[in-house]
């Protein structure tokens, strides 16, 4: 991967606050929008949701889901010219209580101070989004298929 195409992937992953969470209820697609944070060691992506969450549910019945991230529209601009990168994996929740609980509720609450109340609701959960696969789509006509080790390497480098 070139230089400017690994800046395109870093900024994409580590940049946005909000992603579309896909998850799969009875058998079929569900999409959601989660506020999502990278994880500190570049093993995936950190969402912290309820359990009266339709995609929380979906995950726990099957941890498979997808990511989508993407730069805003800008007024005028070719939809299908935006950056944006599908990710996909497998949910894993974090257990309450312990070590990677706290790393996770740090990491969250850096991108999300405003979301400490939610850290003492007993009814919210970290959920660790570990890549498997990914596509990369840097405009119109221009993709490429990234692999999980790619996504989790662009996610620990530091810029």
């Amino acid at each position: 991967m070139d230089p400017n195409t690994e800046a395109t992937l870093h900024a994409l992953l580590t940049g946005l606050p909000v992603a579309a969470l896909g998850t799969l209820r009875d058998g079929g697609p569900f999409v959601s929008m989660a506020p999502v944070v990278p994880a500190a060691d570049g093993s995936g992506f950190l969402v912290h949701v309820s359990s009266l969450a339709q995609h929380t549910r979906d995950m726990r019945a099957d941890a498979r889901v997808s990511l989508m991230l993407m730069v805003p529209v800008e007024e005028g601009q070719d939809p299908l010219a935006l950056p944006r990168v599908t990710v996909q994996g497998r949910a894993e929740e974090i257990p309450r209580g312990s070590d990677r609980h706290e790393a996770a509720a740090e990491a969250y609450l850096a991108r999300f101070p405003q979301a400490e109340p939610t850290l003492e609701l007993g009814d919210f959960s970290f959920f660790l989004l570990r890549p498997s696969a990914g596509r990369l789509v840097l405009g119109f006509g221009r993709a490429l298929s990234v692999d999980a080790s790619q996504i989790c390497s662009s996610l620990s480098k530091v810029r």
